[in-house]
């Protein structure tokens, strides 16, 4: 797969991951909506908050860093860190409906994704100066 086909892939799939979430916010009440409606809700964002930080955090990191022979590191971990970012919202927003999100366990949440991001960044296999010269 290119680079452009990945993209074009991941920002028609972001629209309708986007578009479902739009469609389950319409159509069902989260008074009434049944565990599985609130699951398609949970689950349909976080794809939608994946693909665009996904696509957009590739984009940014492009601008950046314009060397072209990384292109695949880029794609990984812009990918990854949208996963760690989906993930801690969509953790934050069923606390916030449990009404179990406080100051002090966002803080501890925040904390514990850069601890992991921080551990993935270390742990890995290159140094900086393989990644950019």
């Amino acid at each position: 797969m290119t680079l452009r086909q990945y993209l074009i892939l991941m920002t028609i799939g972001t629209l309708l991951c986007w578009v479902a979430w739009i469609f389950i916010i319409f159509e069902t009440s989260p008074y009434d909506a049944s565990m599985l409606a609130l699951l398609f809700f949970y689950f349909s964002l976080f794809l939608a908050i994946v693909g665009t930080f996904s696509v957009l955090g590739f984009l940014i990191r492009r601008r950046i860093i314009k060397n072209d022979d990384i292109v695949f590191r880029h794609v990984r971990h812009t990918f990854r860190q949208s996963i760690i970012i989906a993930s801690l919202i969509i953790i934050t927003l069923i606390l916030l409906s449990q009404n179990l999100l406080a100051w002090w366990n966002a803080g501890l949440l925040i904390l514990l994704f850069l601890f992991i991001e921080g551990v993935v960044f270390t742990n890995r296999k290159y140094s900086n100066g393989e990644y950019v010269r």
